[in-house]
């Protein structure tokens, strides 16, 4: 049996030959129609092109501003958090704390890598940036009161200095029934 014949003899039955032999004419050699120019569709091509960048620049844009605003859910949250961990200094109460402050100031040393990749000539990223800062700058003020509520920032000289007496409790608790 001969290579690439069948088993009947016959040779193969599907094949593509793609060597042109036609005197067909190409579709560079049409002319094209009345009324139509090949510069106007490179016009078309350059305003649709425009119009990407312009459409990627306001998507930019928006996701620039959502990442500026995520601060404010998770300001909400710790909030939240905060209270209802109390006012009393315990493992829970402290750890919260430490979340509080720790986020922020993580937030605030990555903000360049945040925005990067937002980074466009037709975005202006310093609004967004800033807002980014001042919700950050926030969570940290929640952090540094919540450590004043429980009594861990030292706010008064007896804090530093041994030999004075501690401030008085503005607080009295009082009530019940006598023991006697």
């Amino acid at each position: 049996m001969e290579k690439g014949k069948g088993v009947m003899g016959f040779g193969r039955r599907w094949a593509v030959e793609f060597t042109d032999n036609s005197a067909a004419l190409s579709s560079r050699d049409i002319h094209d129609p009345p009324g139509f120019t090949r510069a106007s569709q490179d016009q078309d091509d350059s305003s649709v092109s425009r119009q990407k960048k312009d459409a990627e620049a306001n998507w930019k844009s928006q996701k620039a501003w959502e990442i500026a605003q995520a601060p404010f859910k998770n300001l909400m949250m710790m909030g939240f958090m905060m209270w209802m961990a109390g006012s009393t200094v315990h493992l829970f109460s402290i750890g919260i704390t430490f979340s509080a402050l720790w986020q922020p100031i993580n937030a605030l040393q990555g903000v360049g890598k945040v925005f990067e990749p937002y980074k466009d000539s037709k975005v202006d990223l310093l609004a967004p940036k800033l807002l980014f800062i001042a919700l950050n700058l926030g969570g940290l003020a929640l952090g540094i009161w919540k450590l004043n509520t429980l009594g861990l920032l030292p706010t008064h000289a007896s804090d530093w200095v041994s030999s004075l007496p501690p401030p008085q409790e503005v607080e009295y608790s009082g009530g019940g029934f006598p023991l006697h």
